[in-house]
């Protein structure tokens, strides 16, 4: 028993040291968030112009100084308080001893009103596109960034987010962008900073905030603020980059730097082409070619509207994705746009009005009758040819691609579409008249068509009723 009792305890206390060297790694892991791949930064439109910019007052206390312009609007200057500001002769903007750029108001003369609206209106799409982004992490660390080093990518919380007086490090190259998404409120407690390294820059880091914002007193605070109410920066705080707030802005005693313009460059994708222009309902795992430019792998969503799911998209290149789409039965049919969007390095959303067409009729089941490379394209006769009320067509291909199969009557008008998207090599039979693609002609000679790459036949078909 003695001899029982010495093993046991020498065991659980080796397991006890795993455990806590297992724990002691797992505490580690989260010091350093894992990394993405960069979004691309937040448009900020004409917004991006102005250090501060509120919609119902900035004021400020003891010795501030800002370097950048300053702006308010809808309302007017008297919002702006604590600044002495002195009217340029043009009455356009005003100046201040405290603000080493320009001040704008609403009721400023001509061009300013219509100038501080589309930055008011820029500041709210900034917003928005913020707040939509895909999230790379939810709820991380419970929404204390306190010691904690973030690398590029999107955060999302669901709660407010407090970095104490540790501070945290944003760590990324100066084209890495961090987008953080906050529920509630953001709070930099009294002495905490936002410390950048590895090359981040200010102008790639944006909170946007649908709570208050609060700056503790000598914090130092870096990126742009996107906030839904108001951002209040407190005495002898400093402030790299842009507080862009919905309602009003308190500062007392800060320096207020502007962080220049993102360094992150991003194309905009374009898009020219659909390759299938028309596809019938009740279509499945077709094939379509969307070209254009800007590309990259960072395409994750092409949209052909209601009723047409994306089953997955390749990108063959920077200017050609590959689709496998299906067309609902139900889907209206109709011109739609089709839009590529870029959720990452290549930025951005395009559309082709009117590239993509839901075709009227049924799509017809296609079956493959065997997957064997026939030597060379063919078009067979239809059997039972004269027919009444179906017939089969066969057909072979010779080489993967886009095919066409369709039917008209003798005065050249296309009265059917049987096939017309993306095929592999092989074998097919195509059934006309089962009651998938029903057939409301009259008796009479009618011809199909196979286009195959540049492979064309022509057959004659006759329908007896």
């Amino acid at each position: 028993m003695k001899t029982c009792s010495t093993h046991t305890t020498g065991t659980l206390d080796r397991w006890t040291l795993l455990l806590g060297a297992i724990l002691t790694v797992a505490l580690m892991i989260p010091a350093i968030a894992l990394s993405q791949p960069s979004p691309y930064p937040v448009t900020l439109g004409t917004a991006g112009s102005f250090v501060v910019l509120a919609q119902s007052g900035i004021s400020t206390t003891g010795v501030t100084h800002i370097t950048g312009d300053i702006g308010v609007s809808p309302v007017a200057a008297t919002y702006m308080t604590g600044f002495g500001l002195i009217k340029d002769a043009s009455n356009t903007f005003a100046t201040s001893s405290l603000v080493t750029g320009r001040a704008y108001a609403s009721d400023y003369t001509t061009p300013t009103p219509a100038k501080m609206t589309t930055a008011i209106g820029d500041m709210g799409t900034a917003f928005t596109d913020a707040a939509g982004r895909s999230s790379n992490f939810v709820e991380l660390y419970a929404g204390d960034l306190t010691g904690k080093t973030l690398t590029r990518g999107v955060y999302k919380w669901g709660t407010g987010v407090l970095v104490s007086a540790g501070g945290v490090t944003i760590s990324g190259s100066s084209t890495d962008v961090w987008i953080f998404q906050i529920a509630q409120d953001l709070v930099v407690a009294n002495g905490a900073a936002v410390n950048l390294s590895g090359g981040a820059q200010a102008a790639n880091i944006f909170w946007q905030v649908s709570g208050k914002v609060t700056v503790g007193t000598t914090a130092a605070m870096s990126g742009i603020v996107l906030c839904q109410t108001n951002i209040a920066i407190s005495t002898g705080a400093s402030f790299n980059g842009r507080a862009l707030a919905q309602t009003a802005v308190t500062l007392d005693a800060n320096a207020v730097t502007d962080p220049g313009s993102s360094s992150t460059a991003f194309n905009m994708p374009t898009i020219t082409a659909v390759s299938l222009t028309t596809v019938n309902r009740g279509s499945v795992g077709v094939k379509v070619v969307v070209t254009g430019s800007n590309f990259s792998t960072g395409v994750t969503m092409l949209d052909f509207g209601a009723g047409v799911t994306v089953n997955s998209t390749v990108v063959n290149s920077p200017t050609s994705i590959t689709a496998d789409i299906t067309v609902a039965s139900a889907a209206i049919a109709g011109a739609r746009t089709v839009t590529v969007t870029n959720l990452t390095s290549g930025g951005g959303s395009a559309s082709l009005p009117s590239g993509f067409t839901v075709g009227t009729g049924i799509a017809t089941f296609v079956e493959q009758t065997s997957s064997t490379v026939p030597v060379a394209f063919e078009l067979d006769q239809n059997y039972p040819n004269p027919f009444n009320p179906s017939t089969r067509i066969q057909y072979g291909l010779a080489k993967a691609g886009q095919v066409s199969l369709k039917v008209y009557n003798i005065l050249g008008n296309e009265v059917a579409t049987l096939v017309n998207g993306y095929q592999e090599a092989g074998s097919y039979t195509v059934p006309f008249g089962t009651g998938k693609e029903p057939i409301d002609l009259m008796s009479g000679v009618y011809f199909y068509r196979l286009e195959a790459g540049s492979f064309v036949s022509t057959k004659k078909l006759i329908l007896v009723k």
